[in-house]
């Protein structure tokens, strides 16, 4: 087992995303995943019906109790809730986590509509934690949410990418799924030097999955790359495992649940490579 990463996200009752679905990648990728936990959330597969915010020195003290002992070669954050949990996380982050690069989910609302960032955060989001970022992995909604735009096209993605990072992270992986057709594409942009990469723009095209199984792909990719980083891998190479390892999880989903359904985080029995 090579690589520790510290995950500072929420737990999700149902397994399917969040802490959970964040362990598991990382487990599967031969990595070792360490735990804050920022929310308890009451959900299944058909969506969240209730928040249980953690207080947010009780994180801090989680993520200090790790970095001082088991240390972190990469950072992972989801769900964060609120603008102070926001704020305790930068704190410990600039304290003891600078050495690891920080990867940056920006968990905004679930897949079956409730909110789980409230809307005063967003600016904490943009302003504080983004700017540490190796590597921001919106969504087409959160990326909405974080810019003010109307994201209906790849080049609408591509212009959308550029405005988040100069906000000030030094990549931006910004998600295409939720865009129509049978061809999904991601968008990379990445500053010179961020995490190997020579920076400029990458994209990753794929043939659309057909399946009701997509809880949890967001943290479960986020996870995957943060496993990547840890290792020793550049970004490229991170992100392209990752997305060979999400896929295969969503063609090996189990079909439980009447929602939109969990992916199959142990689809493989040995190291993902």
């Amino acid at each position: 087992m090579k690589g520790r990463v510290l995950i500072i996200a929420g737990s999700d009752s149902g397994g399917g995303a969040g802490i959970q679905a964040d362990l598991k990648a990382v487990t599967a990728l031969d990595a070792y995943g360490a735990t804050a936990i920022a929310a308890l959330t009451a959900q299944n597969t058909r969506g969240v019906a209730a928040v249980f915010p953690i207080p947010p020195d009780f994180i801090g003290r989680q993520m200090e109790l790790v970095l001082d002992d088991i240390g972190a070669d990469a950072i992972k954050t989801g769900m964060l809730h609120s603008a102070e949990v926001i704020e305790e996380v930068a704190r410990v982050y600039e304290r003891l986590g600078r050495g690891a690069p920080l990867v940056v989910d920006p968990v905004m609302v679930a897949k079956g509509g409730a909110r789980l960032l409230e809307h005063q955060a967003e600016g904490a989001l943009r302003g504080r934690l983004l700017p540490m970022a190796a590597l921001v992995t919106p969504n087409i909604p959160e990326a909405e949410a974080l810019t003010g735009m109307v994201i209906d096209s790849v080049d609408a993605m591509r212009r959308a990418a550029a405005l988040l990072l100069s906000m000030g992270p030094r990549a931006v992986l910004l998600k295409g799924g939720h865009l129509p057709g049978a061809t999904v594409v991601d968008v990379l942009q990445t500053a010179p030097g961020a995490a190997g990469a020579s920076g400029g723009e990458q994209l990753f095209e794929d043939a659309r999955i057909e399946t009701r199984a997509t809880h949890g792909t967001g943290c479960t990719l986020a996870s995957a790359i943060a496993a990547g980083l840890a290792q020793g891998l550049a970004l490229v190479p991170a992100i392209s495992r990752a997305r060979r390892y999400l896929r295969e999880a969503m063609r090996a989903a189990p079909g439980l649940g009447h929602g939109h359904g969990p992916l199959n985080h142990a689809h493989t029995v040995r190291p993902f490579s």
